[in-house]
């Protein structure tokens, strides 16, 4: 996507950025909870988008298949318990999104100009309506470049493999890092005024602390978003 939605309220947006396993959706679901703000994962999204195409049978080389299947669906954000769920044509795909098929399938599905395109309105559609931590892999650098509170989250290879393997799944991260440095459409860069944490050899505990600590050098606005100063443990 050459441009992006004016950034209506990307004051009350924190933006978290990073590779596959490099612990970003557990840091940014404890810094939402902390600070009281709507965690939204934007890769459920592209997800949700690859497990319907999936469910059509639509390959995801078919550009015109693919575009006239989102045409027809109906996808819709919504917040339960704090966290965003994404509804395809009022099914929550929830259960199928770390599925094999959709794990093997949805980098290239979200190197697509035209869902990229789709699921940057809909995040900004939630952050009008929320105060939000949202995670991916572009929001500091293309979704919201004007928030003044972008994060890039990484680690090494080694441990993001250890991760994976953890949860369970079969995830290729050499070939997942290649397509999201090398797509064509919002790359994975480091946007230039991003704070960069190594979370190799520390604690979600400890990245949510120093995130803490960096909003609070930064002067995140109070009112409704309250930086506690517990420490999460």
């Amino acid at each position: 996507m050459g441009s992006h939605v004016s950034d209506r309220r990307s004051g009350r947006v924190i933006a978290i950025d990073g590779p596959a396993a490099s612990g970003k959706s557990s840091v940014a679901r404890e810094l939402a909870r902390w600070l009281g703000l709507t965690y939204v994962n934007s890769g459920g999204f592209y997800r949700a988008i690859t497990w319907y195409l999936l469910r059509r049978d639509i390959p995801p080389d078919e550009n015109e298949l693919i575009s006239a299947a989102l045409e027809e669906a109906a996808l819709t954000c919504i917040v339960r318990d704090s966290e965003s769920r994404i509804l395809v044509d009022g099914m929550d795909p929830a259960n199928h999104l770390r599925d094999d098929r959709v794990n093997e399938t949805v980098s290239r599905v979200s190197r697509l100009a035209q869902v990229r395109q789709i699921v940057s309105q809909k995040l900004h559609d939630c952050a009008d309506a929320h105060n939000v931590v949202i995670e991916g892999r572009d929001i500091g650098s293309v979704v919201f470049p004007d928030t003044p509170y972008k994060f890039y989250i990484h680690a090494s290879p080694e441990v993001r493999l250890k991760r994976r393997a953890a949860q369970g799944e079969r995830d290729e991260i050499a070939m997942r890092d290649h397509d999201d440095v090398s797509r064509a459409v919002s790359p994975l860069v480091i946007a230039l005024d991003a704070y960069v944490i190594d979370t190799s050899n520390v604690t979600i505990e400890q990245v949510v602390n120093e995130i803490l600590t960096h909003l609070q050098v930064k002067g995140l606005p109070g009112g409704d978003v309250h930086i506690t100063n517990s420490r999460a443990r």
